[in-house]
Parts: C-alpha cells; structure tokens; sequence
C-alpha cells in the first residue's frame, strides 16, 4: 500500500492533524496490545479486561481515544459493545501498518504471547457455551426457533428466491436439524449440510432418513473451514446461524468461497433487536445485524447484493438477504463427499 493512500480522505490542511492523531493514539503499551487483539476479531469490553488484566474504566478509555483517533470502530448491541479495527480511514492503514510490524506468533515476547493464551481462552469458553447449549438442545431446536418467527413464512422466502430447479450442488452451513436439506432436497441434485455439533447431527441425520432425502449428506465441519474446494456449490444457505457466532463475516467470505460463478447466497437472521436474555438463555453472540452491515460483508466476500426480504414478527424481525456470485471463475463439477 503506497504512502499517498493515507491521504486520500479529508479536509487538505487536516491530513497530517489525522495521521498524527492516529500515531499518538497506538503510542502506548495497552493501546497496542488491542490493536493486536482486534485483529483476530472483534471483542467486548469485559473480554478485553479479561485479557489485558486491567480495570474496565482504564480499559474503556484506552478503547475510546482508539476509536476517536479512527483505528478502531464500536458497535453496541443492547448492553454489549463490541470492538473492531476500522476498516477504512488513516486510522485504518495505521492499524494494519503497525499490526505488520508487531512480532508474529513465532517470535518469542511474553505479553503477546500471554494476551493471545487469554484470548484463546476466551474463545474456547464461547465455544463450550454454544457447544453445551446446542447439546442440551438438539431436540428441540426447531421449535425453540419456531419461539419468535414463523418458520413456514421464512421457508416460503426462501424457496422463492433460490432458483426453481438446475441446482447441482447446495451446502447448508450450520445444518442443525437439517430442516433447510428437507426443505430444498427436491430442488437440487445433491445436498450437503455442515455442523459442528455431533447431537445436532445426529438430529439432523434422523429427520432426513425418515424424509427419505436420499441426495442429502450431513457431515462434521468447521464452517470457518469448510472441507471444500473453492467454487463448487450453485447456492449455499446460511439459516439462522450468523448470531451464534464470534466471525459472522469471516463466515459469509469462507461460504462465498465455495460459490460458484453465478451461484447464490442466502442468509437469514434477525434485524437488530433488544432481546438480551436470547444471550443468556440461548447463547446468542449478536442481536441481529442490520441490512447495510450484512450488504458490505457480501461486497467484501465479492459477491453483489441482489434481494433483502423482512418478515416482521414479535418481538423480533427476520430478514432474508440474497447476493450472487459474479459469474467469472471456473467451476468444479462436483463437491467431495
């Protein structure tokens, strides 16, 4: 990235005020430490107390002389706030020059080291969260979604905006129950569907022999990862899933990935919302995302957004938002088993 690029936005006499700003907001040992943290995701103020092993008001005053300074962005849902790097902006390319610059996790120094250790922790204990909750409730998954919307209602929406039929391969990420392989199973060629949850496999595997869904196939997955090549599947459906998780765009890149030129994305989820006892009733990680969040992770998976659909329910909203791929790249024929 050149140089010049930093001064691409801005009044012209307040350019180095900017820049400067952006320089003397990272210049601190804690300050830094962040930095470093948010580029492995976006985290909120307690997880960063956790971490760093100070006080939440010190904390949060590091946390807005970033965010004043543009290296970092929040984002408040409810009672939480979430941190992230910015993604534009001087303050941007300041934070990605300097995350260059600090030592990878080859190179031995001990508060990095000790900070990405706290990190993984953090992480792990979201994931036994989610883990035990999705196991306490595979059994009844669907009708605890069924608990704030019509399911049939998003069905419809969904059936309508994928194609008719011609579909060869689909990929349902997060299966859960496998509800969206038996919905979509007469549409399409083969069906595959990923989890990480053994019970909900289980569940999922059970639904779809008594359906006698002969063309689809369940399987363990990381969907950060999926275990296939790039541009193999015609549609791909991402069902309720994006609010569980720690990366809902690291999620939507990696699952437009493995679209094929000319193959669409369907995601659904909720609107943003207040219902805070969804956290700790049913582990949710985010309440609802709004449209012009989920359009710009489509842009930045290179996908163009093509239809948004809401379906008011009480208390919460779903939204149905379809992007496609560009049809420039080759595709493979068929997904491995």
């Amino acid at each position: 990235m050149e140089a010049r690029d930093l001064w691409a936005e801005g009044p012209e006499n307040g350019h180095m005020d900017v820049l400067l700003a952006a320089l003397r907001a990272a210049a601190e040992p804690t300050r830094l430490r962040i930095v470093a943290l948010l580029t492995r995701g976006e985290l909120t103020v307690s997880e960063l107390v956790h971490i760093l092993g100070q006080s939440q008001p010190r904390i949060s005053r590091h946390l807005k002389l970033l965010t004043e300074a543009g290296l970092l962005t929040r984002h408040r849902e409810g009672s939480w706030v979430f941190h992230r790097l910015a993604e534009s902006g001087p303050g941007a390319e300041v934070a990605q020059h300097l995350n260059v610059l600090l030592p990878d996790e080859g190179v031995q120094d001990q508060v990095l080291t000790r900070d990405r250790e706290r990190l993984a922790e953090v992480k792990r204990q979201r994931a036994e969260a989610a883990a035990a909750y999705f196991r306490d409730n595979a059994e009844s998954w669907d009708k605890l979604r069924s608990l704030h919307v019509d399911d049939a209602e998003v069905e419809k929406v969904i059936s309508r905006l994928l194609p008719g039929d011609g579909i060869e391969n689909l990929l349902d990420v997060g299966t859960g129950t496998g509800r969206m392989l038996e919905l979509l199973a007469p549409r399409a060629r083969r069906l595959q569907g990923i989890d990480l949850s053994r019970e909900m496999l289980a569940v999922a595997r059970a639904n779809l022999e008594r359906a006698d869904c002969g063309n689809c196939r369940v399987r363990q997955a990381d969907l950060y990862q999926l275990p296939y090549p790039a541009a193999v599947f015609d549609a791909v459906t991402v069902h309720q899933v994006l609010h569980f998780l720690d990366q809902p765009a690291a999620a939507i890149v990696e699952a437009a990935r493995v679209l094929a030129p000319g193959g669409r994305l369907v995601v659904v989820d909720f609107l943003p919302h207040d219902q805070e006892n969804l956290r700790q009733e049913h582990e949710h990680r985010r309440l609802g995302f709004a449209d012009k969040e989920i359009g710009a992770w489509f842009g930045r998976a290179g996908l163009t957004a093509k239809n948004t659909e809401h379906l008011s329910g009480a208390p919460l909203t779903v939204a149905v938002w379809v992007a496609e791929k560009p049809p420039t790249d080759t595709k493979q024929e068929t997904p491995p088993p």
